[in-house]
């Protein structure tokens, strides 16, 4: 039987990657995007093919009607970048309460698997290093980041509330930085802002003294650990990153060297409640789901500069992975 996912955000930066990896895989795809954050042309190359459907919907307004069966309900709906969380702060709330219950509501009917894409920001400002899934985090409630980190946990919470009421097939993943092609330019993150700067000469702007770390997962890595979640019955949560800690300045460092520009560090002041340190414990998603990345983030970076690269030459798509050795 023809197996058919709802990807709710499809067609965001990770949401367009997934629609891709399930249509290879021989699923059939519902994408749903009201393109708040999400971007038509991310999945405009997926129009023609067989099993791909394309629905403008605020998951927000009320249930979804999807025709037919489905197996599986993937929520990626949020924005997730500190630009535009910070800027729609209610939207963002809101899509993590109303959005993700009206998502459970289309998994409960369809007798559909469900699977939460939450967040390393449910962690806040960690004092466990690395976090594990059983850490239960150091968030600021209040804080101007809250608005996503809280939007986040109160989605894991409706989750399994639903799994225990309503018996829904529920999983949860925390996803850890990720990064990529079709990332934009502009949405405030740490590498497409300094590939940015870097291709266009102009001083890569690091926060504070660059010391905090974060740790980089290569979408298809990511997109891999979440078709591995649709396809399981695991609960969660499950940590899905790479363990490659790298610290900011390291990063802007790197970045500049391979994209060989004369770009100057400038330092900038650190976002309220930005966190120190950033580092998955990946030992359930190994376990459970047999999952490891495989990109390495000198080869990551450099498929992701290529791809800045290529845009900056005019050029459309997404880059077409070589399976070169790591660099």
């Amino acid at each position: 039987m023809a197996r058919t996912a709802v990807v709710a955000g499809g067609a965001g930066f990770l949401g367009s990657h997934l629609c891709e990896r399930l249509l290879a895989d021989g699923w059939g795809v519902v994408c749903v995007d009201n393109f708040s954050t999400g971007d038509p042309q991310n999945v405009a190359h997926l129009a023609d093919e067989h099993g791909f459907r394309l629905i403008e919907a605020d998951v927000c307004e009320g249930p979804l009607a999807v025709e037919g069966e489905v197996t599986a309900v993937l929520n990626l709906a949020s924005p997730a970048s500190p630009v535009d969380y910070l800027e729609l702060p209610l939207e963002t709330l809101r899509v993590g309460s109303e959005g993700t219950r009206h998502l459970l509501d289309l998994a409960r009917e369809k007798n559909a698997r469900f699977v939460l894409a939450s967040t390393s920001e449910t962690y806040g400002d960690p004092l466990v290093h690395p976090q594990p899934e059983s850490y239960w985090g150091n968030v600021n409630p209040i804080g101007p980041r809250s608005v996503y980190d809280e939007a986040k946990r109160y989605a894991e919470a409706l989750t399994m509330a639903y799994r225990r009421t309503h018996g829904v097939d529920t999983g949860i993943v925390r996803i850890f930085n990720t990064y990529g092609p079709r990332m934009r330019a502009h949405d405030g993150r740490a590498v497409p802002t300094f590939i940015r700067q870097a291709l266009a000469g102009e001083p890569i702007t690091v926060a504070g003294d660059g010391s905090q770390t974060r740790s980089l997962c290569y979408v298809s890595d990511l997109v891999d650990g979440l078709v591995r979640m649709a396809g399981h019955t695991l609960a969660g949560p499950v940590n899905l990153g790479n363990q490659e800690e790298i610290s900011m300045l390291r990063l802007a460092e790197w970045i500049r060297e391979l994209t060989a520009s004369p770009s100057a560090i400038a330092r900038v002041p650190r976002p309220v409640d930005d966190p120190s340190v950033r580092r998955p414990d990946t030992t359930r998603a190994r376990e459970d789901l047999d999952w490891r990345p495989t990109f390495s983030t000198a080869r990551g970076l450099a498929e992701t500069v290529a791809w800045f690269q290529s845009l900056s030459r005019g050029e459309r798509g997404a880059l077409q992975l070589t399976g070169a050795e790591d660099l």
